[in-house]
């Protein structure tokens, strides 16, 4: 039998307080793909960044192709074929396509004069290994997300990289490009490159994962071939118990409608949109990428401006003209890009959740009183389950599912009567997303309003009470929950009649 391309043997390692990693082995092989799955927090990351000489491990064995080998930093990794492609690129957004490819390691002529030609050469090369429709000269700031998610990958085999490491490479791509990676995934598979895959979206390993190796808490659980098992009892061993359903039952009452959007229009991406929210209900909003489902969100809040339309709540029209006078109205925005729009990741979790509301814990001197945002601040961790060692740990650290939490909290503290949820799903894990789907129904058993933005289907047709489906800046349909399907959406969504 041939040695693992990668094997890593009782890997431990510790942070202070923390055991992030605890007698954990993983193994990779030549030509196939293997997911690394785990909540938040089970200790993926840690155990990647081991292999990428990012951290050095405390214990354990780690070899190459059956050497024993160290790998002190990354550059030491790079040097034995290991690369990674992050979900958040790293790239320089003002050079061109080739000179990010070879960052570092341009050619060069006699004297150390940079070799354009050459470099230009050499990255065509691989664009046309990759089978992309992209120029040497094209500035990365100028591409699409899928486009510069491509030059990382065309970076990271410029290499001659053997292991590739992809950290939920389809967070950002629409339907299509995720086939065409998957394409691109499957052509390194046949030439004998190991690829580790790490993503939330478990439909998409039917595609092309071979084996799957599930963590949990910083331990070892098992290595599954893909094909012996279920997408059930892989969520069973990531979360340690079973759940009965992906999606809780829900029991508010739906009551009259208490919000109205009238006619709202913006040149070129809203179209005369018009809808109802009921108190208790869960409007989910369907729709492919650039049907406009984001733009309304953020036209409603205050985020984007609207050319017309008017907004009602209780029978009042209410003017909003920036998310300010959306706050005052009682309307909470969770936006589907959290760490750019809804969270100061710098700042703490006690920081975060009272950011929106300094007003009503000041005194009439205007100075903040601590001990008030203190406990109000306490309360939301508890009442939420955030895990968390501290309050004043800064949000940036936090796992996704314990981020949403700590908005969900911000806006909980100025008593919103609606919530509009954008993709309030990505990036969190399987655990995390059914405690954030049970918060979903307990503020809509409260009497809150929600309208829920998602790509996922499944997630759509789980919570909703009803759903409006948009295409090209319009709503091409409004359905009930009980004649919706995965079918009947997708009909619209792509401009059915």
């Amino acid at each position: 039998m041939e040695p693992y391309l990668v094997s890593m043997e009782n890997i431990s390692k510790s942070f202070p307080g923390v055991k992030a990693l605890d007698q954990v082995s993983f193994q990779l092989k030549a030509g196939e793909v293997h997911a690394l799955l785990g909540e938040n927090g089970a200790g993926k990351s840690t155990l990647m960044k081991v292999l990428t000489g990012v951290y050095h491990k405390d214990n354990g064995v780690i070899k190459i192709n059956g050497k024993e080998v160290d790998i002190a930093d990354p550059k030491a990794a790079q040097e034995l074929g290991i690369s990674i492609i992050h979900q958040e690129f790293n790239l320089l957004p003002h050079l061109t396509v080739a000179q990010n490819i070879f960052i570092g390691r341009e050619p060069r002529k006699v004297k150390g004069i940079l070799d354009e030609k050459k470099l230009n050469e050499d990255a065509k090369k691989i664009l046309k290994r990759l089978d992309l429709d992209l120029e040497p000269t094209d500035i990365v700031k100028d591409l699409s997300v899928a486009e510069q998610q491509m030059v990382e990958i065309a970076k990271a085999i410029s290499v001659d990289s053997r292991v590739l490491i992809m950290d939920e490479p389809t967070a950002a791509l629409t339907e299509g490009e995720v086939e065409k990676l998957f394409e691109i995934i499957k052509t390194f598979r046949n030439e004998g490159i190991g690829i580790v895959y790490i993503s939330h979206k478990m439909e998409e390993f039917q595609h092309i994962v071979d084996r799957a190796t599930v963590m949990r808490d910083g331990q070892y659980i098992g290595t599954v071939n893909f094909k012996e098992t279920t997408l059930d009892h892989l969520i069973q061993m990531m979360v340690g118990r079973d759940l009965k359903d992906q999606y809780p039952e829900k029991h508010a009452k739906i009551g009259e409608n208490f919000l109205e959007v009238k006619n709202i229009s913006r040149e070129n991406v809203l179209d005369n949109i018009s809808f109802n929210l009921r108190k208790g209900e869960i409007l989910g909003i369907a729709g492919l990428m650039g049907s406009g489902r984001t733009e309304l969100a953020r036209a409603i809040f205050g985020a984007d401006p609207i050319d017309k339309g008017e907004i009602y709540l209780h029978g009042k029209k209410i003017n909003i003209s920036n998310p300010g006078d959306a706050i005052s109205e009682g309307i909470g925005y969770l936006s589907e890009d959290r760490k750019r729009d809804g969270l100061a990741l710098g700042l703490g979790v006690e920081d975060n959740i009272v950011l929106a509301s300094l007003k009503d814990f000041a005194n009439k001197f205007g100075i903040v009183q601590r001990d008030k945002t203190l406990k109000e601040s306490e309360k939301q961790v508890k009442d939420l389950k955030v895990k968390t060692p501290s309050l004043a740990q800064k949000v940036g650290n936090l796992s996704g599912g314990n981020q949403q939490k700590v908005i969900i909290g911000k806006w909980l503290c100025k008593n919103m009567e609606v919530f509009i949820f954008d993709e309030p799903m990505r990036g969190i894990d399987v655990g995390a997303k059914y405690e954030v789907y049970n918060l979903m129904n307990q503020l809509a058993d409260d009497g809150a309003g929600i309208i829920m933005i998602s790509s996922e289907l499944p997630e759509i047709l789980g919570m909703s009470d009803r759903v409006l489906v948009m295409c090209e800046g319009r709503i091409a349909a409004e359905l009930d929950i009980e004649e919706a399907d995965q079918e009947t959406i997708m009909f619209y969504a792509t401009g059915g009649k």
